[in-house]
């Protein structure tokens, strides 16, 4: 019986982490709903590949540490783009058949697709200068 109940609450600990850390997701700002989990492949062909604005693709995982700084500062600046680019986030330990698909081999990685194909990619940790450089490349300003 103790087993089981631990069982339940280590299954239930990514969810409710990742509730805790992506509710925003529910709200009505347009930072909010240009932010979104992928859910499953079929989920990321119909609004990555398939979208007719710009994605960057933040490709994480709960337990990296850079992970955990570059994801805020990067939906921070999409949702001040107001809508002129949205922001996929694929956990890769959830979504390992894309994070091969899409040859990432480090976390974290960022994509930069238009129109269903990578035009830009970055590894690692980058500053609000140059996130700010990769998203105004990705849209044309």
């Amino acid at each position: 019986m103790a087993q089981r109940l631990a069982l339940q609450w280590l299954l239930s600990l990514p969810a409710r982490g990742a509730l805790a850390s992506h509710g925003r997701a529910f709200g009505t700002s347009a930072g909010c709903r240009s932010t979104f989990n992928v859910q499953d492949g079929s989920d990321f062909q119909d609004r990555v590949v398939n979208s007719t604005k710009p994605v960057v693709v933040d490709f994480h995982a709960q337990w990296c540490g850079p992970c955990k700084i570059l994801g805020p500062r990067l939906e921070k600046l999409v949702s001040k783009l107001e809508g002129k680019v949205l922001m996929a986030k694929v956990d890769i330990d959830d979504h390992t058949d894309l994070a091969i698909e899409y040859e990432v081999s480090a976390v974290p990685t960022v994509l930069a697709m238009k129109n269903g194909d990578v035009v830009d990619k970055f590894v690692g940790i980058k500053d609000e200068d140059q996130l700010e450089a990769f998203l105004k490349k990705l849209i044309g300003a």
